[in-house]
């Protein structure tokens, strides 16, 4: 099998030159030594994940698929970002070229979403109505279309199966002083069953809504949402839970409540995140994974903020209030 080719930032330099002298959406560089226009800055995105993601200039973002894997992702995100955007109140990046940087293996130049990434700015309380709106509204996209686009369905995880893994990554990292693995005692088998994902509760899912991937003004707004490769029709926990790991679990429940979303989901996904961040923490401290641990444990800080609503006795208690009062 023949090797993928690296991109390098000669790769991307010519690229993005060759796309600015086709006058696609371009900005103008400075000028080389030989006085040939340079072309545009490009310099590196930090955190790249399945493909090579370069800034271009200040105003494009140009990402490259590495393998084929990664070519049909893209080609199925540009085509569900088109489906996606009417119904959500944020920005969605708009590809302005769109090719092949070496024999089967695309290319994508997205004009920038303004703004820094929820590692940067903190969401404010109208920030969060903006991560309801976006909830509401990948509820409202039609799951038939986005799958006729190639959005494939994913089955919901096991929060029992994940428990156990947390319950002994916990272990672990108390014995390293990372965690008090007494916290995980409040999930327990008969509340992990309790918080299945409910039949026919599908929605179409982002499914890595990470801090990085939300555009935050420096006013807390969420402006934008980027990365949509890894989409699919499935649980709504994992998006809450995704929240909860950017922005902190008290925001993630009150978004997803103010998105429509009840105590069940809402909880589904604050132990998703909570297990998730425990297992990857533990991980990374086997050398298993190579996260930076600062971000690691940033996130389990976030997943493990109380919240009002905190454990599965407490969801009983209120469904059994509500009954009386109906």
């Amino acid at each position: 099998m023949t090797q993928a080719p690296t991109p390098t930032a000669d790769t991307v330099r010519r690229l993005a030159r060759s796309l600015m002298k086709e006058g696609k959406e371009g900005e103008s560089g400075g000028v080389g030594a030989n006085g040939a226009a340079a072309g545009p800055e490009v310099r590196p995105v930090a955190g790249g994940g399945t493909h090579s993601t370069w800034w271009v200039g200040t105003r494009h973002v140009l990402r490259l698929a590495t393998d084929r894997e990664a070519t049909v992702r893209r080609r199925r995100e540009l085509r569900l970002r088109d489906l996606v955007r009417p119904h959500v109140p944020v920005a969605v990046p708009t590809s302005v070229a769109r090719g092949e940087w070496a024999p089967g293996l695309t290319y994508t130049l997205d004009t920038k979403v303004p703004g820094g990434s929820a590692e940067e700015h903190d969401v404010s309380a109208v920030g969060e109505a903006d991560l309801a709106g976006l909830l509401t509204g990948l509820r409202e996209v039609p799951a038939r279309q986005a799958e006729t686009l190639g959005v494939p369905r994913a089955a919901p995880r096991s929060l029992e199966a994940l428990r156990r893994m947390a319950v002994t990554a916990a272990e672990l990292l108390g014995a390293a002083d990372e965690f008090d693995p007494v916290r995980l005692h409040q999930l327990t088998p008969p509340g992990a069953a309790q918080l299945v994902a409910q039949p026919g509760a599908a929605v179409l899912v982002h499914h890595d809504l990470r801090g990085e991937h939300l555009v935050v003004s420096a006013d807390g707004r969420v402006r934008g949402v980027l990365d949509w490769t890894d989409a699919v029709i499935g649980d709504p926990a994992e998006d809450i839970a995704g929240l909860a790991l950017a922005v902190g679990a008290p925001a993630a429940v009150r978004a997803a409540t103010l998105a429509g979303y009840g105590p069940r989901p809402c909880l589904r996904g604050l132990w998703l995140a909570r297990c998730d961040t425990v297992i990857r923490l533990a991980e990374r401290r086997e050398g298993r994974d190579d996260i930076p641990l600062p971000l690691l444990r940033t996130q389990l800080r976030r997943a493990w903020e109380p919240i009002l609503l905190e454990r599965v006795t407490d969801l009983r208690e209120e469904e059994t209030d509500d009954e009386e009062e109906l």
